[in-house]
């Protein structure tokens, strides 16, 4: 199962054979633990996220095993994102002023250390329900244009969908965040375990609090606008390994 998300571009997913021994090896992608799992062959494989900076060609993933350390090559191949304009009625949302920036960047060092964090359980699955049902609105690697200046490429998939509508865990995981941010609006961040995370962005409402198991299929929020929104929908990202992916391979959706 876990062979169907190997989609080894900038910003997708490689997964690489690690072989059948007694115990699970570690896998290490950059300075990243990245997730091993035993798939429906009973071979072990590492599921490595590729962040959407990383350069098409030869990479390498670091593995220590019984038989001692080893270093796999994999290929990455290429993708080409198109690009996205929107526009801010609030300009500063584009242009923080120094305030706002200072809160940034609390709450992105936050963000930082929940998508780090590697749980040694491993995820139930890797394969995920939507959050919700709906048009996507925005796909994932977009280049992004706030008022005709551009900032990060877009890190998930956006779905229009109605304020109030339930957002559903994907999967079973730990709660690791529940905040209201600058950019993002009202936040839930899921560790699904082994360094996989999803995040939920613009909530209108949380239905959980940190620290909180969530089973899949359980309502965690409901759909808003909150944060930088131009209006309701809900703002969904997956990073593995500490690299934003698309969501898009996790549920069937992906297009090469």
């Amino acid at each position: 199962m876990a062979r169907a998300l190997h989609k080894p571009v900038p910003g997708g997913v490689a997964v690489i054979a690690l072989g059948n021994a007694a115990v699970p090896p570690q896998a290490y992608f950059g300075a990243d633990r990245a997730m091993v799992v035993k798939d429906s062959d009973g071979q072990w494989v590492a599921v490595v996220g590729i962040d959407l900076k990383t350069p098409a060609g030869t990479q390498h993933l670091r593995v220590q095993g019984p038989d001692g350390p080893a270093k796999l090559a994999f290929q990455v191949g290429t993708k080409n994102y198109e690009s996205q304009h929107i526009k801010l009625k609030n300009q500063r949302h584009v242009d923080p002023d120094p305030k706002q920036l200072q809160r940034f960047e609390r709450e992105y060092k936050a963000q930082i250390a929940a998508y780090s964090r590697f749980r040694e359980e491993g995820p139930t699955t890797v394969v995920l329900d939507k959050p919700v049902e709906g048009r996507l609105s925005s796909r994932f690697g977009l280049r992004r244009f706030f008022n005709g200046e551009e900032r990060n490429p877009h890190s998930g998939l956006d779905f229009a969908v109605p304020a109030g509508t339930p957002i559903k865990a994907p999967s079973d995981g730990i709660v690791t965040i529940v905040a209201d941010y600058f950019f993002n609006g009202k936040t839930i961040f899921i560790d699904h375990g082994q360094g996989l995370v999803t995040m939920y962005c613009h909530l209108s409402e949380f239905n959980v609090q940190e620290g909180q198991q969530v089973s899949r299929g359980q309502v965690i929020g409901k759909v808003g606008a909150t944060g930088r929104a131009t209006g309701p929908h809900l703002h969904w990202n997956v990073s593995l390994n500490n690299a934003r992916v698309d969501p898009a391979i996790f549920i069937h959706a992906f297009e090469p």
